[in-house]
């Protein structure tokens, strides 16, 4: 009977215990606890006190043929799921990866993240002024996980059960190989009104406008010129807080150009509200018109606290020019950058050090922390000393052109791979094959850059050709991994997860589609992969985060390049935004007209 009793209670504290791991919470983050609690009344990057009106025009290069920016086909319009498609949760820009209430009001998830319940706000509604309900919710996941983008059909084939306790709460359960990031993945999906979706075909282009539940609707919609966007005054989320301060436009509209020059010149005479520069030779040269120097268009650098990525110059190691990791290191010293940057982009430009630059996930002058230590452990050899330390750095120049140090290091390591220069060309000692190699490019900035670094190559000894190839035969070599190098932008968020897989896994050194196009099979990456998807802690995913960039690095995969602080903003004067600026860089639907 006393073994009976203490079963029982033992039962009941367990049970106890299930309970407190799950329980409806206002938000969620990837790790730790989120910033805002849940009285929170808005988010650091927005003044609370902005006022409404006015409007806002953005130019868009190109043009549009659907409305639809979830499938495959056609080209989206600009703006759509901005202005008009709500998720469930609302991500905050100033963390790395939380999400608050917002067509859900409440979200509850089990601590080993098996599964996710969202408890749905009463008040939403479609700007048709039909609620939000759980079979929306269902038919949104269906319909974008058998018919939208391949992203969708990826991450929604996870769920494999669905439940609805109550009229206002969905739970969706997960397959085994669902990770800690899929209860987020699910919380950011766009709803569609299955009022208006439901037995159409939903893969097709579409040029109508549709009801979503976001704060503006569309209309004027005109395919190659413009898109307008009104705000709609019955919007029902308009006082919850992670709308406060945001949404502040009447109207926005889209105006599109077929080339950058029109565009350019649009903002100049004011036909256009804000341009973000991509080019720094006009950037540094061409901002000179009469509105800025009185002071009627404000130019300014937003600093962004998302990591810039590595975009680099990349060696396909499955050729056997690539294979011995001394010339690629040989290489990465004849890239004078500081020549570079000087010459081609006005010194504008900050070099990559990091696939994770600019951000807290970065390595680079960072000595290796216990964890990280414990971590690579395993894997002697993975981590190079300097790097490991936190000392090592991209070989620096002094920018007159000749790079007459950094060369007689790359001979060195040349020689140290078993060549030599034979009348003027680097030769294998043993074969007598000269070094040689194709870099190819997709673009007219790229092929500039690629010759450029192909004639310091060849004062070298180096046999470097550049081709330029359309887009569609660059994709075509990217999918099969057939070049010798090529230019290439890994992009990162402040919470990478299954993709870096994707993107380094050992798996893609042979199984073709996959963006390990420097062909790395190292099990120290597989393993810190593995590592940054278990940690439950924020500290505890840096540090693996930080391990992965320190085994990447000491790979001598690419030819890191550089990349901007932050982005390059000119926007006439009556466009307002709040001084601070969120961890993502700006956010157009924060600011507001003045006057």
């Amino acid at each position: 009977m006393i073994l009976l009793r203490i079963l029982v209670i033992g039962m009941a504290i367990a049970v106890q215990a299930v309970v407190a791991q799950a329980e409806w919470k206002h938000a969620i983050a990837m790790h730790g606890e989120p910033m805002y609690g849940p009285d929170f009344k808005h988010f650091s990057y927005v003044d609370p006190a902005a006022p409404k009106g006015g409007s806002l025009r953005i130019s868009v290069l190109q043009s549009f043929d659907s409305t639809n920016p979830l499938i495959v086909k056609g080209v989206r319009a600009a703006g759509v799921r901005l202005w008009t498609l709500e998720s469930l949760m609302a991500r905050g820009h100033d963390e790395a990866f939380t999400l608050y209430g917002l067509l859900a009001e409440a979200v509850e998830v089990p601590d080993d993240r098996s599964w996710v319940a969202f408890r749905l706000n009463k008040q939403a509604k479609f700007s048709d002024g039909q609620p939000v309900t759980v079979d929306d919710v269902i038919f949104s996941l269906e319909t974008l996980r058998d018919f939208g983008r391949p992203n969708y059909g990826t991450y929604y084939s996870k769920v494999t059960k669905i439940e609805r306790p109550s009229r206002r709460v969905i739970k969706l359960h997960f397959s085994s190989d669902a990770d800690r990031e899929i209860p987020l993945i699910l919380g950011l999906m766009p709803i569609l009104p299955k009022h208006i979706f439901a037995g159409k075909p939903f893969d097709k282009t579409m040029l109508t406008p549709f009801p979503g539940s976001g704060p503006y609707v569309m209309e004027d919609i005109d395919p190659g010129k413009s898109l307008t966007y009104r705000r709609n005054l019955n919007y029902w989320g308009r006082d919850l807080p992670v709308n406060t301060g945001r949404f502040n436009f009447d109207k926005v509209q889209y105006l599109y150009f077929r080339d950058g020059s029109a565009a350019f010149e649009a903002f100049k005479k004011r036909l256009v509200d804000v341009r973000e520069e991509s080019d720094p030779t006009k950037w540094a040269n061409d901002y000179v018109f009469p509105p800025v120097k009185d002071g009627r268009v404000v130019l300014s650098e937003v600093p962004s606290g998302l990591p810039a990525g590595m975009w680099g110059l990349a060696f396909n190691t499955r050729r056997a020019v690539f294979a011995d990791q001394n010339v690629r290191k040989a290489i990465v010293h004849l890239l004078d950058f500081e020549w570079i940057n000087a010459k081609l982009y006005n010194g504008l430009y900050r070099r990559t050090q990091s696939f994770y630059s600019r951000s807290e996930l970065s390595s680079h002058l960072k000595p290796a922390s216990a964890f990280e230590k414990e971590l690579l452990k395993p894997y002697p050899g993975a981590v190079s000393p300097q790097i490991m330390a936190g000392t090592y750095a991209m070989p620096i120049s002094d920018g007159r052109g000749r790079n007459r140090k950094n060369r007689r290091m790359a001979q060195k390591l040349f020689s140290a791979a078993g060549y030599e220069i034979k009348a003027g060309k680097l030769a294998h000692t043993r074969t007598g094959e000269p070094l040689s190699f194709e870099i190819t490019v997709v673009s007219k900035a790229e092929e500039r850059l690629a010759l450029t670094f192909a004639r310091s190559l060849q004062q070298a000894g180096v046999a470097a050709k550049v081709r330029l190839v359309d887009s569609s035969q660059f994709q075509a070599r990217l999918a099969s991994y057939d070049f010798d190098m090529i230019p290439y932008q890994w992009d990162a968020s402040l919470s990478p997860g299954n993709e870096q897989t994707f993107y380094f896994g050992s798996q893609g050194r042979t199984q073709e589609g996959t963006r390990n196009y420097f062909g790395a099979d190292e099990p120290a990456v597989d393993a810190m992969i593995a590592a940054l998807l278990a940690a439950k802690e924020r500290e505890a995913f840096v540090g693996a985060v930080r391990a992965l960039d320190r085994v990447l690095l000491s790979g001598t995969y690419v030819v890191p390049l550089f990349h901007r602080s932050g982005a390059w903003l000119a926007v006439w004067s009556h466009i307002r935004r709040a001084p601070k600026s969120s961890l993502f860089g700006y956010r157009l639907e924060t600011w507001w007209h003045q006057g």
